[in-house]
């Protein structure tokens, strides 16, 4: 998986212009959008199952539409392949869509956020109680370093254990690695990797079936007032040449939490069905009602959090005034009642 400046280099030579998808999206009738395996991705899951977007497409007047879903293990992977035009549109952390939004001067932007449900550190290594007890060996699985949700939360969680000048503390013990290998990796014994920073449902399952597994620190110890975890964004030129696209986006995206939210069973059904997982109908439902795990929603929750963060830390070279500044207008007119 291409490290940071290999990712960072993507992200500038877009910035050029030398994205290919946005010269073809005119008139687009096939889409690709990525997607990863998490519960938190649930809505993606709905969308597909229940073809959604195409059905909003047609209501707005653009029948036809085909959307293809791309599974990838993290969003780094996920947001090359937007720059190198093998996806139109990437369903990822808010850190990837800031850091791209810089990157290409305002040329990425968010369509909406999808969920909001808590991430936990999580730890097999007795020793290990609090942030203050890792050591330099000590490794930390998140699904891309430096940028992702988790690695950015770990940097916000070290300001304050050790002050601000220690943000990137514990970056040198992160390690890249999607949920399903950083979870197998858990627990196994021997694994090299004794932690990992996770999303529901591998925290759920980790906690249950890792013998020695605690947490270590839960996103709601960090950000007060919810995180949303999970958006779909995508290029300026894909959104200004297909808006009808991006409406049926934010509309399929309503009515799949929609769905979530009024037929759960249902909606974890479609889950174990398209993802795979073997887990359960009724450990899932359980999952899904431990505190937070329903909080799908669409408005950005800690958005500035973590641009003020990754702006204060060098990491962005242009800070947002506001969550609008880097999601469509498009998008903050919809999330805004103002459509």
């Amino acid at each position: 998986m291409p490290g940071f400046h290999k990712f960072a280099a993507v992200v500038l030579v877009a910035a050029l212009g030398s994205v290919a998808s946005v010269s073809q999206a005119q008139g687009k009738k096939e889409i690709t959008i990525t997607k990863q395996p998490s519960i938190l991705y649930l809505p993606a899951l709905v969308m597909e199952k229940q073809h959604l977007i195409e059905k909003e497409a047609a209501k707005l007047g653009a029948p036809g539409v085909t959307v293809n879903w791309k599974t990838f293990s993290g969003g780094g992977a996920a947001t090359d392949a937007l720059l190198s035009g093998g996806v139109d549109i990437v369903d990822s952390g808010l850190g990837n869509l800031l850091l791209l939004w810089d990157r290409t001067k305002g040329k990425v932007k968010g369509i909406t956020s999808n969920s909001a449900q808590p991430l936990e550190l999580i730890t097999r290594d007795p020793k290990i109680k609090a942030l203050k007890d890792y050591a330099p060996g000590d490794k930390i699985a998140v699904p891309t370093v430096r940028v992702s949700t988790q690695a950015l939360l770990l940097q916000l969680a070290c300001e304050k254990v050790w002050g601000s000048n220690a943000w990137s503390k514990l970056d040198a013990n992160t390690v890249q690695l999607g949920h399903p290998d950083a979870a197998a990796m858990l627990a196994n014994p021997r694994g090299e990797v004794s932690s990992h920073f996770s999303a529901p449902p591998f925290s759920y399952k980790e906690l249950k079936m890792v013998p020695g597994a605690h947490v270590v620190l839960r996103s709601s110890d960090i950000i007060k007032g919810g995180l949303s975890v999970t958006t779909l964004f995508t290029t300026t030129k894909f959104a200004d040449a297909n808006p009808k696209l991006i409406e049926a986006v934010l509309n399929a995206t309503k009515d799949a939490i929609a769905f979530i939210k009024s037929d759960t069973p249902a909606a974890v059904d479609i889950y174990r069905e398209v993802s795979g997982d073997k887990t359960s109908q009724a450990e899932l439902l359980d999952m899904m009602k431990q505190p937070g795990m329903m909080d799908y929603q669409m408005m950005p929750a800690g958005a500035m959090v973590f641009a003020n963060h990754m702006h204060r830390v060098g990491i962005l070279k242009t800070e947002p005034k506001a969550w609008t500044d880097f999601f469509l207008p498009q998008s903050a007119a919809y999330l805004n009642g103002k459509k």
